[in-house]
């Protein structure tokens, strides 16, 4: 068969990198247009021109042969990039049988649930498989809708529950909604501190859930205080409401626990798991919820269905993953109390920049004194060679999230980068600057530049 040339750098060994170098300047042409021109600029800010191309334990090798450090990535790579046992799990199923017939019943997906259930605690017996955290969040909110009959949904105020129209109303932040005249779920918003919210709320009879995430990520790394979810979970269980949890990004040891939830004593419905389930090779998200808040599924299994959801390759992954999560938990612990101190340290060191630690094991915010040196943050970690994730709920903050098989050595390379990168930033951008004070994150992206060029070639690449 010929092969059939689809534009400029097509082919192995060119834009995609399959089997040879990956041509930086083919992706970013294909990203400007038949992406968004703006993942090109950014990408090429944060790369200085270089795409990833390979990736192994906490590392991202570059398309210009840089070697990054990754504790960002969203918290997908909780394990780390490719761990061996979860790709060889994925590989194994690859090579048996990769999808399903839909028709006949599907051993794998079953496996996975029945592994989800126990892990936590078999309080939470039944489970729903989609791809990403939207869909196991619009499932739950659908189910509890579907098994109250009540319209209405408690969200908390900073709260991010994902970008699809359902999702969407729960998330907090008017910046995803802009341009939307309205979000077809009924939902309120109220106050983490706001002890008798839901007492309050749930007092007309309209409300079918209360959704949170005991550790709010987008919001900057920030725990919801425990005693207050305790009350809203007797509230809410009071007026017949269910509790649902989201750990999707909090979930699955990043914050110490299984589940953070169940760890502290909140007897909830449900908890929403994401993002590392998959043991950051393939995408799984995964509801785990009561047989009351299944019920209307359990009678109609075609009530909610997703031609992908419980796929085959994605729930080989769960067994593995699990596995490897607990292996690392003592390590992990051992880890978030290490980042503990460093993070202290360089607190106490730059004052004029860093205002305050948040977060919980190892899902963690440092937060600047202004947007402004947030983003500048960012971009010089990414240019110096560690890689964070910011917060756009919260654009002061900045997230850590380290893998659980992050080193000693690991961990303190990645406090001396952020100490060089606290020492330029407040010489930069100085707290005290009143253009500073108001800017977005965003400013303090470099001046734009012409479009990225191959590796080696973009002015102030790093070698």
């Amino acid at each position: 068969m010929t092969a059939v040339d689809t534009g400029p750098g097509a082919g192995a060994g060119t834009a995609g990198g399959v089997g040879g170098a990956v041509d930086a300047g083919a992706v970013f042409d294909r990203l400007r247009r038949h992406l968004s021109p703006k993942l090109a600029l950014t990408g090429g800010f944060a790369g200085r021109g270089a795409v990833e191309a390979a990736a192994s334990g906490c590392r991202v090798t570059l398309s210009d042969g840089r070697s990054v450090l990754d504790f960002g990535s969203y918290a997908v790579t909780l394990l780390g990039h490719r761990h061996p046992a979860v790709s060889a799990a994925v590989r194994a199923r690859l090579d048996t049988m990769p999808t399903t017939t839909r028709s006949l019943a599907n051993p794998v997906a079953a496996e996975a649930a029945a592994r989800l259930s126990g892990y936590l605690g078999d309080a939470l017996p039944k489970a729903y498989f989609g791809l990403n955290g939207a869909d196991v969040v619009e499932v739950a909110v659908k189910l509890a809708r579907l098994a109250t009959g009540r319209p209405r949904v408690v969200a908390v105020r900073g709260g991010f529950h994902g970008k699809s129209l359902g999702a969407l109303a729960l998330t907090h932040s008017p910046l995803y909604r802009r341009g939307l005249l309205g979000c077809e779920i009924d939902t309120v918003h109220v106050d983490a501190d706001d002890e008798g919210a839901i007492a309050r709320e749930a007092a007309g009879g309209q409300v079918a859930a209360v959704i949170l995430e005991p550790v709010q990520g987008e919001n900057g790394a920030r725990p919801l205080p425990t005693e207050v979810l305790r009350q809203w979970c007797a509230d809410a269980a009071r007026a017949g409401a269910f509790v649902i949890a989201d750990e999707i990004q909090c979930g699955l040891r990043r914050c110490g626990e299984r589940s953070v939830a169940l760890a502290d004593g909140l007897p909830v419905d449900a908890v929403l798991l994401g993002k590392p389930l998959g043991g950051g090779v393939v995408p799984l998200s995964a509801l785990l919820c009561t047989e009351r808040l299944y019920a209307p599924l359990a009678a109609d299994p075609f009530l909610h269905s997703a031609t992908f959801g419980g796929h085959p390759l994605s729930c080989a992954a769960v067994p593995a993953a699990l596995d490897a999560i607990e292996q690392l938990a003592d390590h992990g612990r051992e880890s978030a109390a290490l980042l503990d101190g460093l993070l202290a340290g360089l607190r106490d060191r730059h004052p004029g920049v860093v205002r305050a630690l948040t977060g919980r094991g190892l899902l963690r915010g440092l937060d600047c004194a202004t947007p402004r040196q947030a983003g500048a943050m960012v971009l010089e970690l990414a240019a110096a060679g560690l890689l964070v994730s910011p917060c756009l709920s919260r654009p002061t903050t900045i997230r850590l999230l380290p893998p659980l098989i992050a080193t000693p050595a690991e961990l303190a390379e990645a406090a001396a980068l952020l100490d060089t990168a606290l020492t330029a930033t407040g010489k930069n951008h100085p707290a005290t600057d009143p253009a500073a004070a108001d800017a977005p994150a965003a400013a303090a992206a470099p001046t734009p530049v012409p479009a990225p060029t191959p590796e080696g070639a973009h002015p102030g690449a790093h070698t």
